[in-house]
């Protein structure tokens, strides 16, 4: 019967518990099981200052910044300070006394 006591065993990484680099190989990670699975479509979405340009309430991309930072956005009855903030169907937006209710429409395929 063959001695495998001595045959070498993966070693972990105290802090994160993944296989050395040497094991690679071997190791199995996340990203293995997310290739059998399509990924999820993700939802529209329009980053709060393009909205604002959109709409023609900012006429660039600083006043909608300035707009935004002033805090005279809205977004669902609460102040929005961040520019980057992305906006999905149905969010209700607010700008001195203008709003807009945020709707996607699919293209349809060719």
């Amino acid at each position: 019967m063959p001695d495998h006591s001595s045959a070498k065993k993966p070693e972990l990484d105290a802090a994160t518990g993944d296989a050395s680099k040497g094991d690679v190989a071997n190791a199995r990670t996340a990203s293995d099981d997310s290739l059998e699975h399509e990924p999820a479509e993700a939802a529209p979405s329009l980053r709060l200052d393009d909205a604002l340009k959109f709409f023609g309430i900012a006429s660039t991309g600083g006043h909608a910044k300035f707009l935004i930072q002033q805090g005279e956005v809205r977004v669902n009855g609460k102040v929005e300070t961040r520019r980057k903030h992305r906006l999905v169907a149905g969010d209700k937006v607010t700008v001195l006394g203008e709003g807009f209710v945020m709707e996607f429409e699919r293209n349809p395929e060719p």
